[in-house]
């Protein structure tokens, strides 16, 4: 019997909304979806935890800090085709923080901005909307 290895890439993803009820996203800096507005988040490096690589990434990109133990798991996506280079899973993650905190496009985004959670924009990257859709599920914020 012949067996058919995938390549399976590890990621995280982070929501963090501000008690105004807006989420941080940062705009793409290149492909896939340059441009287009996303949820912070990055590959897994070999020996971290994606909860590591959660609050390393949204330092990274946003230069907003929030402590391992602030963030909360809400789901694994793993459909495959959310991400034109391959596999991807990620592991998200949901963290809410005071109005005011402030955010700086770090690597990988052209810039990173709050939007109100009733008006995001049009189209993110990924499977981005579904995991938003599952976070204002988890804070009970769904319509």
């Amino acid at each position: 019997m012949s067996e058919t290895f995938e390549t399976i890439r590890y990621t995280a993803d982070i929501v963090i909304v501000d008690t105004d009820r807006r989420v941080l996203l940062i705009e793409r800096g290149w492909d896939p979806f340059a441009g287009r507005w996303a949820l912070p988040g990055g590959h897994v490096d070999p020996g971290e935890t994606s909860l590591a690589a959660a609050v390393r990434e949204l330092e990274e990109e946003t230069r907003v800090r929030v402590p391992a133990g602030n963030l909360r798991q809400i789901g694994v996506w793993d459909t495959p085709g959310r991400d034109p280079r391959g596999r991807y899973v990620t592991v998200a993650y949901l963290a809410v923080v005071p109005v005011g905190t402030p955010a700086a496009a770090g690597d990988d985004a052209r810039t990173a901005g709050w939007w109100p959670l009733d008006a995001l924009p049009s189209h993110l990257a990924f499977d981005h909307a579904d995991i938003l859709t599952a976070a204002t599920h988890a804070l009970g914020l769904a319509a």
